[in-house]
């Protein structure tokens, strides 16, 4: 539903940018004033950071469903207008509170908000925020917090997937799934099969890892796994669709199989047969990535931690599909419910005053957008 008003509202992406706010320092943040409007670029005064928070130039900011759900009013949680989305960014550190000790001056780093992250600055709780490592590229760590947080949540914690164990990922192109192929593949060796709704996002998700692949759009899901596996069936399913293809993948399962429900992309929440859990002894549960973070911090905070030391070993290597500049944010908004590339998009805050250029390559059918260190050229270049 979401992604039919986000389309109705901006055919024709459009925003505003007003006029300064004062002659003080200011910085440039997205802001949802009217729900299911365009978004607007407006000049934001500082507020000072408290003595546990830190103020952070925020570089990279991840594109969300969750964030089109909040600005439709559509988000579980009810937000006060105006906001500025974006739950996930990254950055340098500006200044810290006196009371600041995990962080300092110039750090780079992760951060998790409760939207606000669509932003030049952000100030954020010093809890939210992780050190990144020189050696993982500022785009790239952006990526890390929703999607391979849910994936190592979902993979490692919840279906405590083994080496050599068969997992199925459905919507396996979206940024969640490539996550999951990523995580699946390269650090719990686990056999992948992939499945997505066309033959293009198949092929994508086999070139990032998986091991074989079912575009769902052509028949029956659990007929298309039994053809690749046998009548055995597959260890873990990590299912981002619902409806049908959560139920085929729910049969797909094998003995004392897990399923592991993330979210509901295909618009419809099935019921689930229990006569299938017992049949089986297959276990069903859930993810929901934000909620660790309240109620079991701890974990939520070493998975996010080893996210990091993933992406520094290059075990995991982050997909992104493409990439906006802060004024393009509505485009990229458009570009998410319309599935108009795989993997995640991302906002580049403000690319005119940094050095470096991102250069487009196709990737199989999808548009890769790789950062690189360049001469001149300044901006962000989208597919």
């Amino acid at each position: 539903m979401a992604a039919v008003v986000w389309a109705r509202c901006f055919s024709r992406a459009w925003l505003c940018r007003r006029a300064g706010l004062g002659c003080g320092r200011h910085y440039r943040a997205a802001l949802c004033a009217e729900l299911k409007q365009p978004l607007a670029i407006e000049e934001v005064a500082p507020r000072p950071v408290q003595p546990h928070e830190v103020r952070v130039d925020v570089h990279f900011c991840g594109v969300n469903f969750a964030d089109i759900l909040a600005c439709c009013g559509q988000y579980q949680e009810r937000l006060h207008l105006p906001f500025t989305p974006g739950m996930e960014f990254s950055g340098t550190v500006l200044e810290t509170g006196r009371d600041v000790s995990t962080v300092k001056e110039g750090d780079r780093v992760i951060g998790v908000s409760a939207f606000n992250g669509m932003a030049e600055e952000c100030v954020i709780d010093q809890k939210r925020l992780w050190q990144i490592p020189e050696s993982v590229p500022l785009r790239e760590a952006a990526t890390l917090p929703i999607s391979y947080g849910t994936a190592i949540l979902a993979l490692e914690h919840r279906a405590c997937t083994q080496p050599g164990e068969t997992v199925l990922v459905t919507a396996a192109a979206g940024a969640t799934g490539l996550a999951v192929i990523d995580v699946a593949t390269n650090v719990l060796q686990a056999k992948v099969i992939a499945a997505a709704g066309s033959d293009e996002k198949c092929k994508l998700a086999m070139q990032r890892g998986a091991q074989s692949s079912v575009n769902y759009s052509q028949g029956s899901l659990k007929e298309a796994v039994e053809k690749l596996v046998g009548s055995g069936g597959v260890n873990v399913v990590v299912d981002t669709v619902g409806g049908d293809v959560f139920l085929e993948a729910l049969r797909s399962l094998a003995w004392e199989g897990r399923i592991v429900v993330v979210g509901f992309a295909g618009g419809t929440i099935a019921s689930v047969p229990a006569n299938l859990l017992l049949l089986k002894n297959v276990s069903a549960m859930g993810v929901y990535w934000g909620r660790y973070r309240d109620q079991n911090f701890p974990l939520f905070s070493g998975i996010l931690s080893s996210a990091v030391q993933y992406c520094q070993q290059r075990r995991i290597q982050p997909h992104i599909g493409a990439v906006f500049k802060l004024e393009e944010v509505n485009d990229a908004f458009l570009h998410v419910t319309q599935r108009k590339s795989s993997g995640k998009r991302e906002i580049w805050i403000h690319p005119e005053e940094r050095s470096g250029c991102v250069k487009m390559e196709a990737d199989i059918g999808a548009m890769h957008l790789q950062a690189k260190e360049c001469q001149g050229l300044p901006g962000a270049t989208r597919t």
